[in-house]
């Protein structure tokens, strides 16, 4: 359900592979999704390069007029193993630290289909929304069924009771991009109560420790 409390989403941070893939709706699916980025007067963060779904949505985007920053590890750059970066580079030291970059960028983040470091990239962000880091929205576009036993997996794992029934809800999932998009607009975080006393403020945390110091002294 739409919300006018909720702010408009100006980056999205897209997770992909720098392969094709096997079927051709996926190389389709990234070249619209950056089409309909740059229709909607929203920027793309990536991870750098030009080859695969990771080059398809870059590519789109930026020559339908989206600004397009690449956050690619300075080893990734030197090696050459991507491509060239699509738009304004930017490097860094490590993969920790891309994220990290990519992550404070983004105002949401969409998945592609894509390999492992597709999935450690998406789940990590998931993580910190579960753990009330942040309530950014994330969606995976799920291009020909590409995830379906991923999100059987998730239904799985809260049968389980691995998973609660909100951390599930924090993945949102969508067959096409306008659809991914209008819901990732929409979304309405619900915080496990267990998490929402959890305080990530650096500020407070630093408050806190010089009170800790002042009363051992």
């Amino acid at each position: 359900m739409a919300s006018s409390s909720v702010p408009p989403i100006k980056n999205i941070c897209v997770f992909c592979g720098s392969s094709p893939g096997k079927e051709k709706e996926f190389l389709e699916s990234a070249n619209h999704l950056g089409r309909v980025l740059a229709e909607r007067k929203i920027h793309l963060v990536y991870g750098g390069g030009s080859l695969g779904l990771m080059g398809s949505v870059s590519i789109a985007a930026f020559l339908g007029g989206s600004q397009v920053l690449g956050v690619i590890p300075k080893a990734l750059a030197e090696g050459d193993i991507i491509g060239k970066i699509v738009g304004e580079e930017l490097q860094v030291s490590t993969m920790s630290e891309r994220l990290s970059v990519m992550f404070n960028h983004a105002d949401a983040f969409i998945a592609l289909p894509g390999g492992l470091g597709t999935l450690e990239e998406i789940f990590h962000i998931s993580s910190w929304a579960q753990l009330n880091i942040h309530q950014k929205p994330i969606g995976l576009l799920n291009v020909n069924g590409f995830y379906n036993t991923l999100l059987s997996f998730l239904d799985h794992a809260v049968e389980q009771q691995f998973l609660t029934f909100s951390a599930r809800q924090i993945l949102i999932s969508a067959a096409t991009v306008e659809q991914l998009i209008d819901e990732l607009q929409s979304f309405i975080p619900v915080v496990d109560s267990s998490m929402s006393r959890l305080n990530w403020s650096i500020t407070e945390r630093r408050k806190k420790l010089r009170l800790d110091l002042s009363l051992s002294l």
